[in-house]
């Protein structure tokens, strides 16, 4: 198995979109309800919507490869990109989403590892992340990581309110 990572260009637009829809929507589907999957399908992976992230500069996107195939990719945000407002020592790991045939070969740590290689180069002495509280596979990967629970915000998926637990991991 031969894993390779690329940042995403405005070439690999359409591939983002649909990879941010397949992976969230195989995540998510059983817990959700269908309109309210649509509803935040819709709004998060829009065209222009992915296309506003990609193009913001404090936002990077990162394609990981198993034998030259997309399995998934990673987001991370530093300064006024970050979701939440937790400072300039920060960066903020916003999505690593893993296609459900590839999960459980060490994607996800091999995408975490990049992420801290980004905090690393950019200076940064936290890494922070919501995880959805109910998406307990992500919550124990993240503790296992060294990430402690710091506090939690509301997340809405349609019209349904939802909690993220906000996770911290300090750096050095």
């Amino acid at each position: 198995m031969t894993i390779n990572i690329k940042k995403c260009t405005f070439e690999d637009l359409r591939k983002l979109q649909e990879i941010s829809y397949e992976t969230f929507n195989e995540t998510f589907k059983h817990q959700n309800s269908p309109e309210n999957m649509e509803a935040y399908l819709e709004k998060a992976f829009n065209l222009e919507q992915v296309e506003r992230e990609l193009s913001n500069t404090s936002s990077h996107f990162f394609f990981v490869y198993v034998d030259n195939e997309i399995a998934g990719y990673l987001k991370v945000n530093t300064d006024d990109a970050q979701s939440e407002e937790m400072g300039d020592e920060s960066l903020e790991i916003e999505r690593i989403y893993i296609k459900n045939n590839f999960q459980k070969q060490g994607l996800g740590k091999y995408l975490f590892n990049k992420a801290i290689d980004m905090a690393i180069e950019h200076n940064k002495k936290k890494i922070w992340l919501g995880v959805w509280e109910k998406n307990e596979n992500a919550f124990i990967f993240y503790k296992k990581m060294g990430f402690v629970q710091t506090g939690a915000h509301s997340f809405y998926m349609g019209d349904e309110k939802q909690v993220d637990f906000i996770m911290v991991k300090t750096l050095g």
